[in-house]
Order: structure tokens, then C-alpha cells, then sequence
């Protein structure tokens, strides 16, 4: 029996929910299920066109569309050829509406009011398909609202999985081989705010990692830099098991700006952050989410994000050029050309291609805890990517010196 075919694009949460969807639907049904993403317009191009492919490729496949821009917008997707079914992102973890839309005869759309959603569904999944760290969702939506941001509209509200699943999860995919797991949601700093007690997120990972004591490396998602509770804190200076690698959302560097992202934290608090961090875990690294090309957003504005790369110390930057979204308040601002936006964001690119390269020869001489992660290549405990020795299984944590530097990657020897 064989799982359908998933194309995913966007998060590592989307990653997360790849995985239930193989197994919910383990057959061997002639479907693929593409997972599709939101954030920004040229993901849901990336979507189309993939959508496009696998029907020339696999003319009698039944193609399922599901994911954050399937929510939002399900007639967008029911109305392509190409299409058989439109599933919502919470039908896509329920067997009984995923198998039905996996169906030949079964229903076109499947998509109800995801702003209803009260519960996040317990997943217990037994791998990830060709990784060896796995993704593990702790909470699903967001109660915010930043003015860019579509995410809310396709995930519902801020809901938590309990502490108690997580362990049985955890101690399972342990069980399985992993080394690593990575805690996902959409807005994970909010851990808690639903569930009894209301356990903040460092109570959680205190928790669970004192309950899985055999888990050798847990590594968080994308954090808010104004929610990070004291557990959290302290669990970043003494916690080694917690990966010295954090990933930040900052979106902007300007005040201003962020003022009218409707962003939690000003710039100040991005700054003081790293630097608590840093003084706390010395060795630790950042990556962060930047929004190129923000509507208003002038050339000062601008100056102040490409400042925030090394004020913060920031190496693995994911960047967006500003991509207006139907239905949010900042489609409706005073919007920069797409020629600005592209232009600002390549070279906050080159910031952060040049921040990793100093980072990395940073490195050399050093020895490192590598997690294998196929052959030849594994990646540091502060992420960073490494070409590994011959020998090394899939899944091993090896103890490697650095010798060098070649095409973004770390040479080791044993």
C-alpha cells in the first residue's frame, strides 16, 4: 500500500500536516494532494503551476488542493481544469474528509469556516518521509492581526496542543530513530493561552523535554520576540538538549514600519533580545523573517532593516518582497513599485548571504555536533550546513572538526 503523493509548499507546519495526510490516507489510490501556501503571491503562482505539471504528468490522477490559499479562496482552486477536489485546512487532518476527497466520486470542495475551529486535533505520526529530524505541531492560528497578513484567514484562531500529547508524540518518533524534532505552529510564542493553566511555551519545552529525556536535540520555529516568557530564558542559557538556534519574526526594522505592520515589538526589543540571548548562550545564531518594500516604507526605513542584520546579528534570513493580499489593511496602504521592492530585497539578500559566509569561517577550527542528515550532508547545532565524512549514517550526531569552507557548506573531518 502506498501513501498519495503530497506536494508541499510553505511552512514547516505545512511539513507537519504532509506528514498526517500520508498517513491518514494510506493507500494506494492514484492522487496527489498539493499543500498549498498563502504568504505571498508568488507562492500561490509556485502552487498553480505545480497544479498545472501534475496533470500533464499524470493525466488520470485525482489532484486534491488543499492548504492556507485552498481556505481563503476555495473557489480560486475549484475552478481550475485541473482540479477534482478543494479540501479546508482542518478538513485535510480528518480521515473521514480527507479519504472522501481522495475519492474518484467524492465531493468538490470541502472548506468550512476555519474562525470556528476551537480544537487542534492529536496527529501521532511514526516519520517523516526522507528526513531525520521531524516537525512536530504545538499549536495551530493566530489571534493577531498584522496589517500584511492573510495566515489568520486560513488558520483560525490561536489553539494549543496539550503537553501530554506532545510527550506521547515526542517519545514516539524518539522510538523511531529521530535525533531531532522541531517544534511548529503559526504563532508558537502563544503556546498556552488556550489550554488550563494557560502553560506558557518555556513551561511546555521544560516540561517536555524533562519527560523525554532520551530526545538528544529539540529546535524551536519562528519566534515572537516580545512573548518569550521566563522558562524560555532560562532554558536558553542552561538547556543544552534546546538547539542554540532561534529563528526570530521581525519583519522590519523602522518603528514606524513595524507600527504599521501591527507588530508586537519595536526595533529596540529585536536588538535587546539577541543580545540577552547571545549573553546567556554565547554560541548561538539567528534567522529571521524580513518583509522587503512594506507600503510607506522610505529609503531610511529601509536602511534601518538592513542595520538590523548586524545590530541583531542575524545569519539565516528568510526574505520577502512585500506581496499585497486580498482582504488585509495593508493592501489598501500607499504601495512602493514592484522594481523597489525587488530591488530592497535582493540586497537584504546579499546582507544576509555575506552574514552567513562570516558566520561560517566564523566556524573553522571549531568542532561541531552534526546530525547526518543523509549522505555527505547534516547541518550544526546552530543550523548551519556541513559537507560530512564518508561513513556517517543517516541519522548519526557525530563529533566533527571544521577544516574549511566550500560553496556554503562546512568541510569537517572526523
Amino acid at each position: 500500500m502506498t501513501s498519495p503523493q503530497v506536494l508541499n509548499f510553505g511552512c514547516r507546519l505545512n511539513a507537519y500536516e504532509a506528514e498526517v495526510m500520508r498517513n491518514l490516507a494510506r493507500d494506494d489510490s492514484n492522487a496527489i494532494i498539493i499543500n498549498t501556501c498563502a504568504v505571498t503571491a508568488e507562492a500561490e503562482r509556485q502552487a498553480r503551476q505545480a497544479i498545472r505539471k501534475a496533470r500533464r504528468a499524470n493525466p488520470d490522477a485525482r489532484i486534491v488542493v488543499t492548504g492556507c490559499a485552498a481556505q481563503i479562496a476555495p473557489a480560486n482552486w475549484s475552478g481550475m481544469a485541473e482540479v477534482d477536489a478543494v479540501l479546508g485546512n482542518q478538513e485535510k487532518l480528518e480521515a473521514k474528509s480527507l479519504l472522501a476527497a481522495l475519492a474518484p466520486d467524492g465531493p468538490a470542495v470541502q472548506v468550512n469556516d476555519i474562525q470556528m475551529a476551537r480544537e487542534t486535533a492529536a496527529h501521532l505520526i511514526d516519520g517523516f518521509d526522507g528526513r531525520t529530524r521531524a516537525f512536530i505541531e504545538v499549536q495551530q492560528g493566530c489571534d493577531h492581526r498584522c496589517t500584511f497578513c492573510i495566515i489568520p484567514f486560513g488558520r483560525g484562531p490561536n489553539r494549543s496542543v496539550p503537553i501530554g500529547v506532545l510527550v506521547e508524540q515526542v517519545r514516539g518518533l524518539v522510538a523511531k530513530g529521530f535525533k531531532e524534532v522541531v517544534l511548529t505552529g503559526v504563532d508558537v510564542t502563544a503556546y498556552g493561552a488556550d489550554l488550563p493553566g494557560q502553560p506558557k511555551l518555556g513551561q511546555m519545552i521544560r516540561r517536555l523535554l524533562a519527560m523525554v529525556p532520551e530526545l538528544p536535540r529539540l529546535r524551536l520555529s519562528s519566534l515572537d520576540v516580545a512573548e518569550v516568557d521566563a522558562d524560555l530564558w532560562r532554558l536558553i542559557a542552561d538547556e543544552h538538549r534546546l538547539m542554540p538556534h532561534l529563528h526570530l519574526s521581525l519583519q522590519a526594522g523602522a518603528d514606524l514600519i513595524l507600527k504599521r505592520m501591527k507588530r508586537r515589538h519595536l526595533r529596540g526589543q529585536a536588538i535587546e533580545f539577541c543580545q540577552e540571548a547571545r549573553r546567556l548562550r554565547p554560541d548561538i545564531t539567528f534567522g529571521a523573517d524580513l518583509i522587503a518594500g512594506f507600503p510607506t516604507e522610505t529609503d531610511e526605513h529601509f536602511a534601518d532593516s538592513m542595520a538590523l542584520v548586524d545590530e541583531c546579528g542575524l545569519t539565516w534570513l528568510h526574505i520577502f518582497p512585500y506581496s499585497a493580499r486580498e482582504g488585509t489593511p495593508a493592501a489598501h496602504m500607499p504601495q512602493l513599485s514592484g522594481t523597489i521592492r525587488k530591488e530592497r530585497a535582493a540586497r537584504l539578500r546579499a546582507a544576509g548571504e555575506a552574514a552567513v559566509t562570516a558566520h561560517l569561517q566564523s566556524r573553522v577550527g571549531r568542532t561541531e555536533h552534526v546530525l547526518v542528515e543523509r549522505s555527505g550532508f547534516g547541518r550544526t547545532e546552530g543550523f548551519a550546513p556541513v559537507s560530512t565524512p564518508a561513513g556517517l549514517a543517516e541519522g548519526d550526531i557525530a563529533k566533527l572538526t571544521v577544516t574549511g569552507l566550500h560553496n556554503a557548506h562546512l568541510t569537517t573531518a572526523a
